[in-house]
């Protein structure tokens, strides 16, 4: 079944692209001086956003092709904790973004690097969500 090999390969590079974030690129960004380190941020985030929020999309949506086609229930719920970035990116994830944002008009050192930890912390929520994700597809792909 085709649509379940690329959910899995959608899947799989949101979380590997979810995973370099929180390994390599957000403790780099850390060990910048606070100024660096919010532009740093802001170039980021936007390339960021652009890329992963269209693999979310695009990963449930082959997901669920793959659950009608099969009716297989890790597909699902794959599928749904894939596009489960989209309201916790806007819950939780969203308030750190507007306030960074504001910062950099206000350019708080102390603020700034309390915010981006914390957007760290955050986003490793949306890495373990692509991580499931993408082993619930090969669970489905192999069993």
């Amino acid at each position: 079944m085709l649509a379940g090999h690329f959910a899995l390969a959608v899947a799989a590079a949101f979380f590997g692209a979810a995973l370099y974030i929180s390994i390599a690129e957000q403790p780099a960004r850390l060990g910048l001086d606070d100024r660096a380190l919010l532009a740093e941020w802001h170039h980021a985030y936007r390339r960021g956003f652009a890329m992963q929020g269209p693999l979310a999309l695009l990963g449930c949506l082959l997901g669920l092709l793959a659950w009608w086609q099969t009716l297989e229930w890790p597909w699902i719920l794959g599928a749904l904790l894939l596009v489960a970035n989209a309201p916790y990116t806007l819950w939780a994830i969203k308030p750190i973004n507007d306030a960074l944002a504001a910062e950099r008009a206000a350019a708080d050192p102390s603020r700034t690097r309390a915010l981006v930890e914390k957007w760290g912390r955050l986003h490793a929520v949306r890495t373990a969500l692509g991580g499931v994700a993408a082993l619930l597809f090969l669970w489905a792909l192999v069993a």
